[in-house]
């Protein structure tokens, strides 16, 4: 109980002054946008955040440091996706826990290729071409506080050229996370992307970077294979609904003809946009073979069409163990016109040393 009240504690002293100093922007309101792309194929499958679960897996990391432990010393990971246009973003990371060391470490690379442009004069005429791609290296560190409480650190340098523009980055990310193992029961409070630019792009002025204040809560039931997470992201700011002048409620039922929207309903649509929702079924006797699943309401407002049923905001994922490697596979719904897929490749460095 006294681990609860602590945790409880913090969250309290840490939400009032850095949801005033860090104000979190939403759609498009900042630079290196590219930082909330999911590291892993796992975190896609699971409503592309997955904050409250510590295991082996390093790439967690990448998203809470707070969830580094002993586990993920040795771990590998390498993880790509198949965006839409041809973009193409990958991951990969190497957890680290050394000899008689009680703090956990690890680093990994996150890059995001935005694929060839055509350069043009201001009359239309093609002057050759020019790449944009964007890169952030990382290190962190987790340990224990006591037997219940963890906190971590993350540290990211980003370079971010766009053409012949180039700007570079630094951010951070701090946690703490709670669990009661006997119980199955974990909690995590996290603030990302805490930092700025160091250099602006030529001609342009500082912006903002993606700062996010986070919440989470994972139980694992007991006579049944399955954990659940409940997530709520945005702390730090209550309203992030997107309000489209173009985009009318309409009655399909009644001719399209415009509804009014209720301020009950415009409240529970906010609030739900903030949460997302995920469940992992482990199974097997060792959890070899997952089946995961996830949902985002903030993605579905805002890339579904309202004429048309889709999945969009919804994800899904398999991942196995095949002897030394596990293999992931998460999609993520982003639009009736597609999604995108990613996949993942992970082992134990452990497993090739012969004893």
């Amino acid at each position: 109980m006294k681990q609860i009240i602590r945790f409880l504690a913090i969250l309290w002293l840490m939400l009032p002054g850095y949801g005033r100093l860090l104000m979190s922007q939403v759609g498009g309101g900042y630079t290196y946008s590219f930082l909330n792309l999911t590291p892993s194929a796992r975190v896609a499958a699971l409503g592309a955040s997955h904050i409250a679960v510590a295991d082996d897996d390093v790439a967690l990391a990448a998203l809470n440091p707070a969830l580094l432990n002993p586990s993920m010393g040795g771990q590998l990971s390498f993880s790509h996706s198949f965006h839409l246009a041809g973009l193409s973003h990958g991951y990969a990371a190497l957890g680290m826990q050394p000899d008689g060391w009680k703090t956990s470490l690890h680093t990994s690379i996150q890059y995001v290729d935005y694929g060839d442009f055509t350069r043009t004069n201001e009359l239309g005429e093609e002057e050759g071409s020019f790449a944009a791609n964007e890169y952030a290296l990382l290190v962190g560190a987790g340990r224990p506080i006591n037997e219940r409480l963890r906190v971590g650190g993350n540290a990211r340098f980003i370079l971010s050229q766009l053409e012949s523009y180039q700007s570079l980055g630094l951010a951070g990310d701090l946690g703490i996370f709670y669990a009661d193992t006997a119980k199955g029961f974990t909690a995590t409070l996290l603030m990302r992307n805490i930092g700025g630019q160091l250099t602006t792009y030529e001609g342009s002025s500082r912006e903002p970077i993606p700062f996010e204040m986070q919440a989470a809560l994972a139980k694992r039931l007991k006579h049944l294979p399955l954990r659940f997470s409940l997530i709520y992201r945005y702390l730090d700011r209550w309203n992030i609904r997107y309000d489209d002048p173009n985009k009318e409620a309409t009655n399909l039922f009644l001719n399209d003809e415009p509804v009014d929207v209720s301020k009950a309903s415009v409240w529970f649509d906010n609030l739900f946009r903030h949460l997302v929702f995920n469940a992992e079924l482990l199974l097997g006797a060792r959890e070899n073979f997952r089946l995961r699943a996830g949902y985002s309401h903030q993605l579905r407002q805002e890339l579904s069409e309202a004429d048309y049923r889709s999945f969009a905001g919804f994800t899904l994922g398999v991942g196995f163990k095949i002897k030394k490697f596990r293999l992931d596979y998460g999609r993520t719904n982003f639009h009736i016109g597609g999604g995108v897929n990613q996949l993942t490749i992970s082992t134990q460095l452990r497993d090739f040393v012969k004893s």
